[in-house]
């Protein structure tokens, strides 16, 4: 009996073992993209009312739980239906994140020629649109996880992309609420007689924010390469990181500017 016990605690603690390993190397594989989650989630947070910043942080992290549920249930059950589609389904979302990022550079290259009229949109609206887009990203990150887990065992990989996306989810919205009360702790230092740190610290949220869109933009190109290498088995340059680069701003262009043209024929069709 008591040996029977330590059998099955051994075999517990080696389970989870794998599944801890699992998680490392799926955590890292995703870094990438949850920066661009991060950056994302920031900007919309940004410029919301003091008070309401953390509570609206709060129900957008509870959307990315449900959004990481959800996504795990539709990867899992692909991955038991047809796992070859799994490969073909990351492609896709390689090709969107590439686009995103391209179309993010052409904005800002290109944004004195138009002036966009932006629309002041609720608190409500801006959370609807957090969840919405962190539910892609959710995807993206879940996918890319399942990628990396290697393992036959159906309950080890609910456990480690349940750990992924418990801890990304985490880490982005806890980032996410971190940064977005810099100028309000600079605020506080200053009434509190540290001016000069304080106003520092509110001149510095611009910058950090700047920052932090670069960082998505480039996460976004990173993960879309690295995509791209992996599931054409491409060795082109033998430092990974600026071929994924590479052929992330190469897809972003070309389905940027096949998507342009597809649009203009469209238009053109119908009139």
């Amino acid at each position: 009996m008591a040996s029977n016990l330590l059998i099955l605690l051994d075999d517990i603690a080696a389970t989870l073992d794998d599944v801890a390993v699992m998680t490392k190397v799926s955590l890292k594989k995703t870094s990438a993209l949850m920066s661009d989650d991060l950056a994302v989630n920031a900007g919309v947070i940004h410029g919301v009312k003091p008070t309401r910043e953390l509570p609206l942080v709060g129900k957008i992290f509870a959307g990315s739980l449900v959004n990481k549920v959800l996504g795990i249930a539709i990867i899992i059950g692909l991955n038991i239906l047809y796992p070859p589609i799994l490969k073909w389904l990351l492609f896709l979302g390689g090709l969107y994140l590439a686009y995103e990022g391209f179309h993010k550079v052409h904005e800002k290259i290109f944004k004195h020629k138009k002036v966009i009229k932006k629309k002041t949109l609720t608190e409500r609206e801006k959370m609807i649109g957090a969840i919405k887009t962190d539910f892609i990203l959710s995807i993206e990150i879940i996918m890319i996880a399942n990628g990396s887990i290697i393992t036959d065992s159906l309950f080890q990989r609910l456990l480690a992309l349940s750990s992924v996306g418990i801890i990304a989810s985490i880490i982005i919205y806890g980032l996410v609420a971190f940064i977005i009360k810099i100028d309000d702790f600079g605020m506080y230092l200053v009434e509190k007689g540290y001016k000069s740190s304080g106003v520092m610290l509110i001149n510095s949220m611009p910058k950090i924010m700047k920052l932090l869109g670069i960082v998505g933009t480039v996460a976004m190109f990173l993960v879309a390469g690295g995509i791209f290498t992996h599931t054409f088995h491409l060795d082109i340059i033998s430092i990974t990181l600026i071929q994924d680069l590479l052929l992330g701003i190469m897809g972003g262009f070309v389905t940027f500017l096949s998507l342009g043209l597809f649009i203009r024929l469209s238009r053109s069709t119908s009139n």
